[in-house]
């Protein structure tokens, strides 16, 4: 009995296990099961169609390739917010992206008066030594800041000429900001005039490689204007300005409007600058000269923003008080306007009005003839007129009169100042009317004259112009072309050749004259790329002659600059024995050969045809 109940108890022992295995077993299966149909749902939910999902056990294994590593981690992120993370198993690929793409070229250089910087990241290949020490050269003794980085990555295309065309338009512009990227260089530059703007603006487009596409922005600073002046008068040949200021082409085209409504002929403009005293400059300048219109003969003169308007003698005093009234109240506030009603002087003493004449010959001889209030007067202009002209160069002829009207001794003086501003002329002083004409190189010169005049008598000054310029005269035409410049200094060193010590680079004594002489024809010319070239005769190894043929024409180029030549285009090469244009089997030949040559820069020919994008951003 014993033995069949502890039968019994084992078997149901090990039909209870062989139970809860089983129930184990289904319990598992069914787990995975609902684990991988939920995660399955969500990947498939969150657009991760390309993963699939295996179990093993209470594993839920992930498999796939994953098109990048923020979507293999999402899946598993998605996978684990549905199962324990624990218990994800991730056998995601990643597909295979190729080679790295190659980062993106770009270079930025600044210049200014205190240094240069350059920033960006370039290809190891273009070498970064070497662009820093052309760079450095370009310095002189200024500072360079180096923020350049490298990439071990091929140079793009067009890469080494879009650096060499930067560094062109580096050494040409002291002000400067200069973009370099793929095929392209993007330049914006500040010059010293319009003159500068325009020949720098030209150099460098047409020194562009026709295998990059340039940018060339290049503005020349405004002049500050002060005192900011309009004179405009009206008399019996007709109207013209004596000076003419404008703060912006608006205002230039008010201005010049009320002046044509008012009898100007010709196409003069208004010199455009800094320091106008009011936006309404313009309109304030137009009611005036329409004013002045009205009212007949006489003149107006702006200041800054004081206005004076001076009616000529016999006009009607009703019709002047009429129109000046409505013109003050016309005006904006910041502007003062005073009027003047000139009247017929009386000659009480039978002496006539006074007059004082000054003349200044092409030469620089001045004379001047006169009255003159006292003693102390009479010194003072003496004075005055040495300081102006020089001791040597005057000749006084005044004598003294003792009534003359209020302010003559300053009138006469500040006459004086305003006859130095031209090359030749003469200057009449009434007490009325201060006339002043003449010749002069200077196409600013009217409006010069014209400040000095109302800034030191003050807007009720009365005065004429008549300055004519000649383009003769002026420096700047003056100046010799390209061409013009180096057949001078072919002609000077072909009777004065440069010569050196014997078996060195070192310029002889006759040579530093030439040098001289060299520079003051340089000092004459308008900028032009010229190279100093260094030729040898056949004597020696080709690869010395080379190099002491490189070391002689830099010895000329360093001599010239050492003579301060402002020519930033000069370039030095050596030649060798390349280019005889003598027999080497005489001396007289080989003498002829060892010469140092001035020839001009010429574009090579794939620079000649520029492109479309280039010709069109040089004339924004």
């Amino acid at each position: 009995m014993r033995i069949v109940t502890v039968s019994i108890s084992a078997a149901a022992f090990i039909i209870a296990g062989f139970a809860s295995y089983f129930m184990a077993g289904v319990t598992v299966f069914w787990i995975e099961d609902i684990s991988a149909k939920a995660v399955e749902k969500r990947l498939v939910l969150e657009g991760f169609s390309w993963a699939s999902v295996q179990t093993n056990g209470l594993e839920v294994i992930l498999e796939g390739e994953a098109p990048s590593e923020a979507r293999r981690f999402n899946a598993l992120a998605a996978a684990g917010a549905v199962v324990e993370a624990a218990r994800v198993i991730d056998n995601f690929t990643i597909q295979d992206k190729g080679s790295l793409i190659a980062p993106k070229f770009l270079v930025e250089i600044l210049r200014n008066d205190t240094g240069i910087s350059i920033i960006g990241l370039i290809p190891t290949s273009s070498g970064k030594k070497d662009l820093m020490k052309r760079i450095s050269r370009i310095a002189n003794n200024l500072s360079v800041a180096d923020f350049l980085e490298t990439a071990d990555y091929p140079a793009p295309k067009n890469w080494s000429s879009a650096i060499s065309f930067s560094l062109l338009a580096l050494e040409r512009l002291e002000r400067s900001k200069i973009s370099v990227g793929q095929g392209m260089v993007k330049i914006e530059g500040i010059g010293d005039s319009p003159e500068q703007k325009a020949k720098l603006r030209a150099e460098l487009v047409r020194r562009t490689p026709s295998n990059i596409t340039s940018q060339i922005l290049i503005s020349a600073p405004r002049p500050v204007i002060t005192p900011f002046t309009l004179k405009f008068r009206i008399n019996a040949q007709g109207a013209m300005f004596d000076a003419c200021s404008a703060g912006s082409t608006d205002d230039e085209g008010l201005i010049l409007n009320a002046a044509r409504e008012a009898g100007l002929k010709g196409s003069k403009g208004c010199r455009q600058g800094l320091g106008s005293p009011s936006p309404k400059w313009g309109y304030a300048a137009a009611l005036s000269i329409r004013a002045l219109k009205k009212i007949g003969q006489g003149s107006v003169a702006l200041s800054d923003a004081d206005i004076s308007l001076t009616a000529i003698a016999g006009t009607n005093p009703i019709l002047f008080e009429k129109i000046t009234g409505q013109l003050e109240s016309d005006l904006p506030g910041v502007f003062a306007l005073q009027k003047t009603l000139l009247v017929e002087l009386d000659d009480n003493e039978g002496q006539g009005p006074p007059s004082m004449v000054a003349t200044l010959s092409p030469e620089g001889q001045v004379q001047v003839r006169g009255p003159v209030l006292d003693g102390l007067t009479q010194s003072t202009l003496k004075s005055f007129a040495h300081a102006t002209f020089g001791t040597k160069d005057v000749l006084l002829a005044t004598k003294i009169r003792e009534t003359l009207p209020a302010g003559w001794s300053v009138r006469t003086m500040v006459s004086l100042a305003a006859l130095n501003k031209l090359n030749s002329g003469i200057v009449e002083v009434s007490p009325n009317l201060i006339s002043i004409s003449g010749l002069t190189g200077d196409k600013a010169t009217s409006t010069k004259i014209s400040q000095i005049l109302l800034d030191r008598i003050g807007n009720s000054a009365l005065f004429e112009l008549d300055v004519t310029y000649l383009k003769e005269l002026d420096p700047l035409a003056r100046l010799l072309d390209q061409n013009e410049c180096l057949q001078e200094v072919k002609d000077l060193i072909k009777s004065n050749k440069i010569t050196f010590e014997p078996s060195s680079t070192t310029l002889d004594q006759n040579s530093q004259k030439t040098i001289v002489a060299i520079s003051e024809v340089f000092s004459r010319c308008a900028e032009a790329p010229i190279e100093i070239g260094g030729h040898t005769d056949s004597q020696g190894r080709k690869e010395m002659n080379l190099n002491l043929s490189q070391s002689r024409a830099d010895s000329v180029l360093n001599a010239l600059r050492s003579a301060k030549v402002k020519m930033k285009t000069l370039t030095s090469i050596g030649y060798g024995e390349s280019t005889p244009i003598a027999e080497n089997t005489t001396e007289e030949g080989r003498e002829a050969n060892r010469r140092i040559e001035f020839s001009l820069i010429k574009p090579v020919a794939s620079t000649i045809g520029l492109s479309t994008k280039a010709e069109e951003a040089s004339n924004e």
